[in-house]
């Protein structure tokens, strides 16, 4: 199976042989790829029962747990990262989540959609409904997002928890790395997803 290009962005900022907590890990894609690129001893915690059993299948170690109320379970400082991958908006309590990261992890790694791109901002200008694309396929009735995120809040949410950015790109719909090196600004208009390595 082909590694979704993002995910090969996210694990190229994951040291080789690092303790990686992959929160919200899904199928376990991105938990696999690192263990077989970056020989990871990696974990997993999936919301999902079928998404912990897919990864169980793949022969990943993943509990069932919830992001929002789980992370604290987890002692300062247990892994070396922690990934939140296309998860943080459909999180309840995204600050204490990341809050919690950044405690669990000496580094996060954060990616999300953002609702600030430019077609997103058109649809809602001129179509006058909640934005409905291939990177946000939910109508707005049964959509798992709950936090409407951009890149430009998720930076401030950064500096209020005082966390630092040690790298951060932007990707296009099929998630390939702007090439471009804009300010937060353009990124905001144009990335359709963002992702970010922080620390404390």
């Amino acid at each position: 199976m082909t590694a979704r290009v993002d995910h090969i962005a996210l694990a190229e900022m994951v040291q080789p042989g690092a303790r990686v907590l992959d929160v919200g890990c899904g199928d376990g894609a991105l938990l696999q790829l690192l263990a077989q690129t970056r020989n990871v001893d990696g974990r997993g915690i999936e919301l999902s029962q079928a998404g912990v059993n897919e990864c169980v299948a793949r022969g990943l170690s993943v509990v069932q747990g919830d992001a929002d109320r789980d992370l604290a379970d987890y002692a300062d400082g247990a892994f070396d990262y922690v990934i939140l991958s296309q998860t943080l908006q459909a999180t309840h309590r995204p600050k204490d989540v990341l809050r919690d990261l950044l405690r669990i992890g000496k580094h996060a790694i954060v990616s999300f959609p953002n609702f600030g791109h430019w077609k997103v901002r058109s649809q809602l200008m001129f179509g006058g409904r909640m934005p409905r694309n291939e990177s946000l396929p939910y109508a707005w009735y049964d959509t798992p997002n709950i936090h409407f995120c951009t890149i430009a809040d998720f930076v401030r949410l950064t500096q209020e928890l005082d966390a630092t950015i040690e790298r951060s790109m932007a990707f296009d719909r099929a998630g390939q790395k702007l090439r471009v090196n804009a300010p937060w600004w353009a990124w905001n208009l144009f990335g359709e997803q963002a992702a970010f390595l922080l620390r404390r």
